[in-house]
């Protein structure tokens, strides 16, 4: 059968549309694939502040994935903002019942304003619950802190914490360097047993940041639904980012850290040829 390459992001909603949900469907459509969501959290915030957040009962979570995954062929899912661990609890237990082929996990934590995202009782569960479940988990420097209670400064401390997470359960992991110093942003792909992956780009002259870590994980994910292997995945959503930036690095949008330009340059979304899903296959995370 003919079917749209399909993934799920599983997040909080945006109402600025430079991250989040939106950030994700907008990364998810210009690259070419079919974007479905499940909304945990519900945010007001524009390019300066997040103003309040509301979370989505469990139950109501729990339901927006099953009927996405019940109906749509759908093997790849991106996780941002859980927010709470009630949510992280339902959603662990909901995917473990799905044969997924990949979960990209964006440990959001705080927003591009500073505000924190998620409870901190949340953050064990994550660890404990997602971490090892996931394909590649992409934090940046201040979350890779955070999951592996070690200071990163410099590429020997990105390692020494990648090692950490591995010891707790972690298959892959994107260290993401755009808070170090220097003219070149770099991140890091750590797998177990293998030399790490350097994937460089130039600084962008921006304040226009907000949403880039959603945008980042949503790209990944969309290329491994595009049928990538991880470590060119990653290469294609680091060069999609970078575009994005450049393209909006001078468009004001709001009085603080505008949104990047998702839709720089959109693929077309495209049907290809599919293996008709097993309903008996069992999960592979």
């Amino acid at each position: 059968m003919k079917t749209y390459p399909v993934v799920l992001t599983i997040a909080g909603s945006d109402s600025s549309g430079g991250a989040g949900i939106q950030a994700d469907l907008k990364t998810m459509s210009a690259i070419g694939v079919f974007g479905t969501s499940a909304i945990t959290a519900i945010t007001a915030q524009n390019t300066c502040e997040v103003r309040a957040i509301q979370g989505i009962d469990p139950s109501i979570v729990r339901q927006q994935i099953e009927a996405v995954l019940d109906d749509l062929p759908c093997r790849t899912v991106k996780l941002g903002m859980l927010y709470a661990r009630p949510t992280i609890e339902a959603i662990a237990d909901c995917l473990a019942h799905y044969p997924l082929d990949h979960i990209v996990l964006d440990p959001v934590m705080v927003s591009t304003s500073g505000c924190r995202l998620i409870e901190e009782e949340a953050i064990e569960a994550v660890k404990s619950l997602l971490l090892p479940r996931a394909t590649l988990v992409t934090p940046n420097i201040p979350e890779t802190e955070i999951l592996s209670g070690l200071p990163v400064t410099n590429e020997r401390d990105m390692e020494l914490a990648a090692q950490r997470l591995f010891r707790i359960g972690c298959r892959a992991v994107l260290i993401k360097g755009g808070h170090l110093e220097g003219a070149e942003s770099y991140d890091l792909l750590f797998t177990p047993h293998a030399d790490p992956v350097r994937y460089t780009s130039p600084r962008v002259a921006t304040r226009n940041t907000h949403g880039t870590g959603c945008t980042f994980s949503s790209a990944i994910a969309s290329y491994l639904a595009l049928g990538r292997t991880l470590p060119n995945a990653v290469a294609a959503a680091k060069h999609y980012l970078t575009q994005a930036l450049q393209a909006g690095a001078d468009v004001t949008i709001g009085h603080g850290h505008g949104a990047v330009n998702h839709l720089f340059a959109p693929c077309v979304l495209t049907s290809r040829d599919n293996e008709a899903l097993n309903e008996k296959e069992k999960p592979t995370h």
